[in-house]
């Protein structure tokens, strides 16, 4: 992945924790793994998203 998008996504993950933390939503650790992941390419942003509807239910 080029070192530009990775950094995108690094910033996009920081906005999402802090608006979760507004709301009053903290971030759990499984989901700070999964936004790890997701910013290393590791993941897609579906597959991210899959993840984390499959723990809420």
């Amino acid at each position: 992945m080029k070192p530009e998008i990775e950094l995108r996504r690094i910033e996009a993950a920081k906005l999402a924790y802090a608006i979760n933390i507004i709301e009053g939503a903290p971030v759990s650790d499984y989901a700070r793994k999964l936004y790890a992941r997701w910013e290393r390419g590791k993941i897609t942003g579906k597959e991210m998203k899959d993840a984390l509807i499959s723990v809420h239910r």
